[in-house]
């Protein structure tokens, strides 16, 4: 867990560089904020496409190697970035790094999945989210710095190469081979009627697009709006951005323990998690506040309020949709809801790019951001039930 815990941050601080040299090198290349707003949705294209086949890679290989080229080619498509001279090498680098990347979620939760039960899973999903948060935050601090003292060519090379030491213990820890689970139960026919019948398919499938939405909107734009908006110094953007996550992170181990004991006490593990879930994106949509508080002072501790409430909601979220996935399928399962989230991965930062306009106006951008928690935790709430868990099981070719 402590590597993949350390494996996820890599990928979203990867993942997030381009945002935090969004404005010099709309500087550099004379891009208009549509055309930045193609270059941070990039990643996604690939990232999106490649999740069911890497879903399947998992399934088949395990994670041990499967995982380790993964993360070799991503960190170096990283790299890579720092060497462009055009917009074009740039958007061919990203889309590198998202087809690199897209196994790195899947194998986490496959192994989460298949060595913790239903009241253990809070804590190692919330240990799993921590690294997608502090991911960012570490690129916040660390990769403005480098921005800012060394330019974004070098903050792409130096984060790029210097994360090819992970691999060295990964060959000395990870699982050989694939797990038990894996070899003694194939997978049965999936009855895709039956799965687009299911209301709790649908919840999963909405709610995740919508939480995916808010998450990349906070990942893609938000330096952005901080500069664009309040005028920011590179430091301080990345203090601003840095701080909300590492206290989400926070949150999130915090949320995840505290959830797990609730389980085992109330021996009602969808309901706990449901309520984790839901009370945690209503918190998220304060986001809404920065349209009508736009004072510069209270920007950070809105984002920490937001950002802390979405901690609150992501380890249980994904522990709800592991318990909605038979073992044997996690791979394909989560591929499919990482699929559908990184669909919205690449419309958030391409409508949000739209939204701007010249004015650069981030008002109705956030508006249709803040709006997408309150949506994901109306689905949760309405949809999800237990019977509706065995059916869509069922539907996934499991049977106990």
């Amino acid at each position: 867990m402590t590597l993949l815990f350390f494996g996820i941050l890599v990928s979203y601080m990867d993942r997030g560089n381009l945002s935090i040299a969004a404005v010099p090198l709309m500087k550099d290349f004379g891009m208009s904020a549509a055309s930045m707003g193609t270059l941070l949705s990039a990643f996604f294209w690939t990232y999106a496409i490649f999740q069911m086949p890497a879903g399947y890679l998992v399934d088949r290989f395990g994670i041990r190697l499967t995982y380790a080229a993964a993360f070799a080619f991503w960190s170096l498509a990283s790299a890579a970035t720092g060497l462009a001279s055009s917009p074009f090498q740039i958007l061919a680098a990203r889309l590198a790094l998202g087809l690199g990347e897209a196994v790195a979620p899947l194998a986490s939760m496959a192994y989460i999945k298949q060595n913790f039960n239903d009241q253990e899973r809070g804590f190692p999903t919330a240990l799993y989210i921590s690294g997608m948060t502090l991911g960012p935050a570490l690129g916040a601090f660390a990769g403005t710095a480098l921005l800012e003292w060394y330019g974004w060519r070098v903050m792409f090379i130096v984060t790029g190469l210097a994360a090819l030491v992970w691999l060295l213990p990964w060959f000395l820890f990870a699982p050989r081979g694939v797990t038990r689970i894996q070899r003694e139960t194939p997978a049965g026919p999936i009855h895709f009627g039956r799965l687009l019948r299911s209301s709790i398919f649908w919840a999963l499938t909405i709610s995740i697009f919508v939480y995916s939405y808010f998450w990349y909107f906070v990942l893609t734009w938000v330096p952005s709006y901080l500069v664009l908006t309040h005028g920011l110094s590179n430091l301080q953007m990345g203090a601003t951005v840095g701080i909300p996550l590492v206290a989400m992170s926070a949150v999130s181990l915090g949320s995840g323990s505290l959830s797990d004991w609730a389980v085992k006490k109330a021996g009602a593990a969808l309901t706990v998690r449901k309520v984790f879930v839901c009370c945690g994106f209503l918190v998220a949509s304060s986001v809404l506040l920065l349209l009508v508080i736009p004072v510069k002072a209270l920007v950070m501790p809105i984002f920490i309020l937001s950002l802390c409430g979405l901690g609150i909601a992501g380890g249980n979220y994904w522990a709800l949709s592991q318990m909605a996935s038979p073992p044997e399928l996690i791979g394909r399962a989560i591929g499919y809801q990482n699929t559908i989230a990184q669909v919205a991965g690449v419309v958030a930062p391409i409508l949000t790019g739209f939204l701007l306009g010249p004015s650069k106006n981030f008002t109705t951008a956030i508006l249709v951001a803040g709006l997408c928690p309150l949506i994901a935790a109306a689905a949760v709430y309405s949809w999800i039930r237990q019977t509706g868990i065995r059916r869509l099981q069922e539907s996934l070719g499991h049977h106990e």
